[in-house]
């Protein structure tokens, strides 16, 4: 079973159960842990396998708590850092139907210095970089970059997930397009919602934008359409699977679930290229990876409500 190794931020979450998605109105929030590359970090450890988080928090109560949560999911945390920043902070509103309204507080998130010695460890093993704040600057976009190279020159399998908000991008959509690219370009497999497809692509019919992005580099291609499963598109075939009914309450971590238990099972291949050259083994695989996502939707918080193997298989 190959390693993943989850570059990014890990942050609490303010979360604002059941009181619209419009944040100036809401009045109290529970303390949960987030940042996409840390619940697929914790996904793929509670399906039962190996999982590093690389990145920082503060050296403070909610950086300790953090740290604490991961451990308690047998997420390796020996390479995360921690600064005399303040952990990063989101506050997010939930409507009835699942649906999500951000606001993020930067913090120690975007310290993360680079570590040399790391290279080595990615050889042979899987590298997924999902940060929705890697790319707004600071050390962390410094280190990311860096870690995309090691990972190219280790030949490791590279996973990408834009995690685009509109919050932190607003205005510099443009910008964030170009920061894309490379990893497009590059990475062997991308993981997109609907939005994020059609952003990076320039086109509105998904048919042509899976066209425009295997033209840019990447060999498979997922984009998660919610109740309507997700589109799997490679360059010889494109096909939407569909996922389980639920009734959705939370819809926050459900595409970290989705690529977490995607990654979790490609990790226990011998050869990931005969996985993603084989159609049958990765429609089972998605279809997989479709309901670990739509049981975290079932439950208000990303890390919580991650199903364990148990849940996906009863």
């Amino acid at each position: 079973m190959k390693k993943v190794f989850c570059i990014g931020e890990l942050l609490i979450d303010f979360v604002a159960e059941n009181q619209g998605s419009d944040l100036s109105k809401a009045k109290e929030f529970t303390k949960k842990a987030g940042g996409a590359p840390a619940n697929v970090a914790c996904a793929i450890s509670k399906l039962g396998a190996k999982s590093i988080f690389v990145g920082c928090v503060g050296d403070d109560p909610f950086g300790i708590f953090l740290l604490n949560i991961l451990e308690d999911v047998n997420v390796d945390i020996s390479l995360a850092q921690k600064s005399e920043t303040f952990t990063t902070l989101a506050f997010v509103s939930i409507d009835a139907d699942g649906e999500r309204d951000f606001v993020f507080s930067r913090g120690a998130d975007k310290e993360l210095k680079y570590d040399p010695s790391i290279k080595n460890d990615f050889k042979g093993n899987m590298v997924h970089f999902g940060a929705a704040t890697a790319l707004l600057g600071g050390k962390l976009e410094d280190a990311y970059g860096r870690y995309f190279f090691d990972a190219l020159t280790q030949n490791s399998f590279i996973s990408f997930d834009p995690n685009y908000r509109v919050d932190l991008w607003k205005n510099k959509e443009e910008q964030f397009i170009k920061k894309c690219m490379p990893f497009v370009q590059k990475s062997h497999l991308c993981k997109f919602s609907l939005e994020e497809a059609q952003l990076l692509s320039g086109k509105t019919d998904l048919t042509e934008a899976c066209d425009v992005l295997h033209e840019i580099g990447t060999e498979t291609i997922v984009i998660t359409l919610g109740g309507e499963g997700t589109l799997l598109s490679t360059p010889k075939y494109k096909k939407t699977i569909p996922s389980i009914s639920v009734t959705p309450i939370d819809t926050t971590g459900a595409g970290d679930a989705f690529i977490g238990c995607l990654l979790k099972q490609i990790s226990t291949s011998t050869n990931f290229e005969d996985v993603l050259n084989d159609e049958t083994i990765l429609t089972q695989m998605v279809a997989m990876a479709n309901k670990a996502g739509a049981i975290t939707t079932t439950n208000f918080g990303a890390i919580e409500a991650l199903p364990s193997q148990n849940q996906l298989e009863s």
